[in-house]
């Protein structure tokens, strides 16, 4: 079955409609593939509960105002362009390549199994000769990122044949090509097929997209607006975690030099004018150097507290 074949009862396209029309609905595009249980994890961390059936195109969520659709990342652009989506989450790298237009509405800078960006990067056999992209001149090179890698070999002035890969491209190289541009988290699949990254082709991360119709409708707008902001907050609060702590006014600057923060800690006085409650966010590998030193500073009652969203 095609994708166009799967679609809602009638996908209509999205128009600009300022005053909007009742339709309180957005279609939201969820990354199907490598990125489809981190997105779903960060929308629950987000508020929001995304449930997938393994057979089926469209998980249900938790929002009578939101219908999800799950698409390739690689086709997302496309679609979100055309308005058979208003929004859908997908790589900046594959914005790039397909040469939509679309709105930009947030980056998310999270990925398959980290909270950093992908790379794209330029890798060759470990026994190759090739040691740069110089190197390169008059080779093929195999990739899924064609207008990229293209783009980076002009930039240098160096002649390749760039090849589209249809997938498995870690192991085309050096039967099928003589290297490949690949993308990576950790590098630790290309080095489990004796593959060598030479350089970075480009970076990518995660990125909320919308379609311009849609982005002119108000309530679309402010919808999409609304869901980009929990997303962010659900990432800024990832590592991250709340202390709050009493101290005595006269030990509050020994303690503040311990502590380090998000922004400047929160201090709130209490009952007895001779205390004060300190309150502050901090990395969570931290708080076992800190703790230690806020107890030997004369901090008392230390709470350390889980945090699901942080607004900044």
């Amino acid at each position: 079955m095609s994708l166009e074949e799967v679609t809602w009862d009638k996908v209509k396209t999205s128009s600009p409609d300022p005053d909007h029309n009742g339709n309180n609905t957005i279609r939201l595009g969820i990354p199907k593939g490598s990125l489809q249980d981190a997105t779903i994890a960060l929308f629950a961390r987000a508020g929001f509960n995304v449930y997938a059936n393994g057979r089926s195109y469209f998980p249900v969520i938790d929002d009578p105002e939101i219908e999800c659709m799950l698409i390739r990342a690689q086709e997302m652009a496309r679609y979100v362009e055309h308005g058979a989506l208003d929004a859908g989450l997908t790589g900046t790298d594959w914005v790039s390549e397909s040469g939509l237009e679309i709105q930009p509405v947030a980056d998310l800078v999270y990925a398959k199994q980290s909270r950093g960006r992908v790379r794209w990067v330029l890798a060759v056999p470990d026994d190759s000769k090739y040691q740069n992209a110089e190197d390169l001149a008059g080779c093929i090179i195999a990739t899924e990122l064609v207008n990229a890698t293209r783009h980076y070999f002009q930039k240098k002035n160096i002649p390749v044949t760039v090849e589209f890969s249809w997938g498995a491209t870690e192991v085309k190289a050096p039967q099928l090509a003589d290297a490949i541009v690949e993308v990576t988290e950790t590098g630790s699949s290309l080095k489990a097929n004796r593959l060598r990254i030479i350089d970075t082709v480009v970076e990518s991360v995660t990125q909320l997209i919308a379609n311009r119709n849609a982005w002119q409708d108000d309530w679309k707008r402010k919808k999409i607006e609304n869901m980009a902001l929990m997303l962010r907050g659900a990432i800024a609060a990832q590592g991250r975690v709340g202390l709050m702590l009493n101290v005595r006014k006269n030990d509050l600057p020994a303690v503040l030099a311990v502590l380090p923060a998000l922004n400047a800690p929160t201090i709130s006085s209490l009952s007895d004018c001779e205390w004060v409650a300190v309150n502050t966010i901090l990395e969570e590998t931290l708080v076992r150097d800190i703790l230690p030193k806020l107890k030997e500073a004369n901090a008392t009652g230390i709470v350390e507290y889980p945090l699901n969203k942080v607004v900044l």
